[in-house]
């Protein structure tokens, strides 16, 4: 098994254990993408690839390509580059890699009229079930490791955190293959009671004597159930497939269109903040969401203070994306409407 497979299914296994609600994307705004050689023309035209695989990962939907001021400003693509290197992949192949100014992007798509989903999202867990000659298996680093790695892979190109079961004995008892396969709602949901995840994705696949991988995926969110049918010319365009029904279907929940900084702000209290660790943890991640321009301070009694957000949504946006932080317990709001109230809970 070679490095970069490693390296992919150590980091899926280090979730394993510690299920939450929702993770923090790291690499929201960089991307990988492989280039012919380093000339200028071929770096320009990566730029171009890396800046809307970043708008996609953004803005939740593949959909934001087709805003007229997205497409004029993606031939610009190298201005809005903050760092670039080049790295060797799998294969010696050269890969260029960007990282481009989050401020630049969240700009981009508001100017757009596009939607922004901040970092802070759902986790899914992921039982897929593959049907080969030899039967069927679950898709994990022990059946199929490179397959595992495209999986895994495409869910970091759509900035959707992934978990796969543990695949132990708890798991063998609660679902077979057969069950599975079947993609029984109810099994699906027992079975994963255990990892804390409210996001399901579920793909049960046959691949055929031609090459081509078909089967169907069901995605089971907190609040419905989609599923869809897939035939592909590859095992990547099948999970890709499987990914972007994910992606699709949060982003069109927690992506939200700015609409202009909120006039006097919105009153948020935190209670249970009993340490300038507390403090400072609730006030830099309230500042790290893409929608909150600032998080001030108003005033501070006891264990509670009180907070107003400079934000381009208002308080029921702010609200279904706060909630996802499982550190942060909405509390009943005796005051106006439109505040919101915490708990902080480590």
């Amino acid at each position: 098994m070679n490095r970069a497979v490693l390296s992919i299914i150590a980091a899926a296994l280090l979730l394993l254990g510690n299920a939450a609600q929702a993770q923090v994307v790291s690499d929201l705004h960089s991307a990988e993408v492989p280039v012919a050689d380093r000339t200028q023309e071929a770096l320009n035209a990566a730029a171009r690839d890396g800046l809307a695989q970043v708008l996609v990962k953004v803005s939740g939907s593949i959909d934001v390509l087709a805003y007229p001021a997205i497409k004029a400003a993606l031939p610009k693509s190298r201005s809005y580059v903050q760092q670039y290197a080049y790295a060797v992949g799998e294969g010696n192949t050269l890969l260029a890699r960007f990282e481009f100014n989050d401020t630049v992007i969240a700009s981009l798509l508001t100017d757009a009229g596009a939607p922004l989903w901040t970092a802070n999202r759902p986790t899914v867990l992921a039982w897929v079930v593959i049907e080969t000659s030899a039967g069927r298996q679950f898709l994990g680093p022990d059946t199929d490791p490179a397959l595992t790695s495209e999986l895994l892979a495409a869910f970091s190109r759509r900035a959707v955190p992934v978990q796969l079961p543990l695949f132990d004995l708890a798991d063998a008892a609660a679902l077979t293959t057969g069950v599975a396969w079947r993609q029984d709602a109810d099994a699906l949901h027992a079975a994963s009671a255990r990892y804390g995840v409210g996001d399901i994705l579920a793909g049960r696949v046959v691949v055929l004597s031609t090459g081509s991988w078909t089967g169907d995926w069901a995605y089971l969110g907190e609040r419905n159930r989609i599923d869809r049918s897939i035939t592909a010319d590859s095992a990547d365009a099948f999970l890709q497939a499987g990914v972007a029904l994910v992606a699709e279907d949060m982003a069109s929940r927690y992506a939200v269109s700015p609409s202009g900084v909120t006039n006097g702000g919105i009153v948020m209290s935190v209670s249970g903040v009993n340490t300038y660790a507390d403090y400072a943890g609730v006030v830099s991640w309230l500042e790290g969401l893409e929608l909150i321009e600032h998080a001030n301070v108003e005033r501070i009694s006891g264990d509670q203070m009180q907070l107003r957000l400079v934000a381009q949504a208002d308080s029921a946006q702010l609200a279904s994306i706060i909630e996802l932080n499982q550190s942060l317990v909405p509390l009943p709001v005796a005051q106006r409407d439109g505040e919101l109230a915490y708990r902080w809970q480590k």
